[in-house]
């Protein structure tokens, strides 16, 4: 734009400084004094043409510093009302639109954390409630497992003195038996050795005498 401007610019110049020229020749009528406007007019529009055509930049005539200016500011306003109506607010938006979604993803966060330390608690309570039935448990099948123990104990003890009373009776019914056998078989010996000593077997006498003396070998 500031190009066009300066293309421009020497144009205007040029078309302006010709329309006064023209002006100049008419007030000054015929003669001597029109010659000399027409002559002034073409110094100046030789001037201008050669400053049109000199070298330089630009941005540094002084003629154009107007319009520079006048469209720097309408440029200037125009890049304003594109930040202010168009950019910023959709750049406050973007970042509003990030604030709330930050803040919403820290009370998420902070929520799963009170969850997660409600669950850990929970968790805990669980663990100890588990380990407490658990114990419960351990001390009632113990204390069944005494009972069931103490009362097969009793069982086997009362089997074995059962025992044992069956066995002493046996016992006692085999060492009477024995020593009937031993007092008969005794007896007969007797008998038979006094008979072979020429004596007469008196069975009465036989059988005290063998009865006190198996009664004193017993004792």
């Amino acid at each position: 734009m500031f190009s066009l401007l300066q293309q421009t610019a020497p144009v205007v110049v040029e078309e302006s400084e010709t329309v006064i020229i023209t002006e100049s020749a008419e007030a000054a009528g015929h003669g001597a004094d029109a010659a000399h406007a027409v002559v002034a007019a073409d110094a100046a529009h030789g001037a201008a043409g050669h400053a049109a055509s000199a070298p330089g930049m630009p941005q540094l005539d002084f003629t154009t510093f107007g319009n520079q200016i006048f469209w720097l500011l309408v440029i200037l306003a125009v890049i304003y009302w594109v930040l202010s109506r168009i950019a910023l607010p959709r750049i406050g938006g973007v970042i509003s639109d990030r604030q709330g979604a930050i803040t919403g993803d820290l009370m998420a966060a902070e929520e799963f954390k009170q969850k997660a330390k409600e669950a850990e608690a929970a968790y805990d309570k669980a663990l100890a409630d588990a380990r407490a039935e658990a114990g419960k448990i351990v001390a009632a099948n113990k204390a069944e497992i005494q009972k069931e123990l103490d009362a097969a104990i009793a069982h086997a003890d009362a089997e074995i003195a059962a025992r044992a009373a069956e066995s002493e009776k046996r016992i006692g019914e085999i060492r009477a038996s024995a020593i009937e056998d031993a007092r008969n078989v005794a007896r007969e010996v007797t008998a038979a050795l006094v008979e072979n000593f020429g004596g007469k077997v008196d069975q009465g006498l036989v059988d005290a005498a063998v009865d006190q003396r198996l009664k004193g070998a017993l004792q």
